[in-house]
């Protein structure tokens, strides 16, 4: 039979090992998550065998994506009664929305053979 008091410290002992293991497997996730974030990005740098256009076409998706979130999140935020003005992070954002929607539509016309606009004399 086993004494109350060596019960707690082998309890105790165990809570201790399981909080290190915690605090560690806590501090080492972010680093973790970097690398395997690199490690995929150059496995499909070293692995794509698509064109250069392809590439683009996914930059802009992405550009579009993160705006996109930008402008909700900036949409939410008009929801609270207390916030006024745009900060510098959301007005950067609504800049590049502009931007990315001017240049698409400059791209649709191009596509579309309305530009260039040739003049007849």
């Amino acid at each position: 039979m086993a004494i109350p008091g060596a019960l707690s410290m082998i309890t105790l002992s165990m809570i201790a090992g399981f909080t290190r293991t915690t605090r560690a497997a806590l501090a080492l996730y972010p680093i973790a998550r970097f690398y395997t974030g690199v490690f995929f990005g150059v496995a499909v740098t070293l692995f794509y065998r698509g064109s250069r256009q392809d590439v683009y076409n996914i930059l802009w998706a992405v550009v579009f994506g993160f705006a996109t979130l930008n402008i909700l999140s900036l949409a939410a935020r008009r929801l609270e009664p207390t916030r006024r003005g745009l900060s510098f992070g959301e007005l950067m954002a609504v800049m590049v929305v502009l931007l990315s929607v001017f240049l698409l539509g400059w791209e649709m016309l191009t596509l579309f053979h309305v530009f260039p606009i040739k003049l007849k004399s």
